[in-house]
């Protein structure tokens, strides 16, 4: 390590000592080895998932000629948003508490290209022996209350370490390319700073997202109908 990256490193392990300031100072050091090594857990548990998709995806190509995703996003919450998440549930900062009682600190979200491989890979993924599933929210057949569309899941997956093994918990988003276009930029306009989000741009935004599910429909059917042809010559 060189002493740029050493003195960063200093930074990051301040700002996350003070961040984290109930833990008693005289523990701040080991504490925030522990941290990292939980967020390595969790990086870990991204790859996993990962491949497990990629494995699918494979599969499905070869068998359909075809690519079911169009592409995957993952992320790992950031100190302060594990924080402020803490405060909000009056939640204590150790260790343990956070992986128990946090289920979306490692994100992975999956785009693809149809509807229906939402389903195909929700339930591909769910049948493996060594996934658990903990939670499920369908906001596709279920759209929020703003348009919002997804399949959530949350999962436990395994990781093999050197000397144990451990289950991990995964938070992983299934949507269509359409869906996750609006979902973006909803995100982007809904936040963007100094901007005034009124109740009209809140129904346009609604109006956008049903024509957004009756793309989908269309689209589906489409392929649908492409698939019915090619099987009939």
């Amino acid at each position: 390590m060189n002493k740029k990256e050493y003195k960063n490193e200093e930074i990051y392990r301040r700002r996350i000592e003070h961040l984290f300031e109930s833990v008693n100072l005289e523990k701040a050091r080991s504490w925030f080895e522990d941290f990292q090594q939980l967020m390595a857990y969790y990086r870990c548990a991204i790859m996993e998932i990962e491949t497990k998709f990629n494995v699918l995806n494979e599969e499905f190509s070869l068998e359909h000629d075809r690519n079911p995703i169009n592409g995957m996003k993952s992320r790992l919450k950031s100190p302060i948003s594990i924080k402020e998440k803490l405060d909000r549930k009056n939640l204590d900062t150790d260790i343990s508490t956070i992986e128990q009682e946090l289920n979306d600190i490692a994100g992975i979200r999956v785009i693809c290209s149809f509807p229906d491989d939402v389903y195909m890979l929700a339930d591909a993924l769910l049948k493996q022996d060594d996934i658990t599933l903990i939670e499920k929210k369908d906001y596709i057949k279920n759209p929020k209350p703003n348009g919002y569309r997804s399949l959530h899941l949350i999962v436990s997956v395994p990781i093999f370490l050197a000397k144990e093994k451990r289950n991990m918990k995964v938070e992983i988003q299934l949507r269509t390319i359409a869906q996750d276009f609006w979902a973006s930029l909803e995100h982007q306009l809904r936040y963007k700073k100094d901007t005034n989000f009124t109740d009209e741009m809140a129904n346009e935004l609604l109006y956008c997202a049903n024509l957004s599910a009756e793309l989908d429909e269309k689209m589906d059917t489409l392929r649908k109908h492409t698939f019915e042809n090619d099987h009939s010559l």
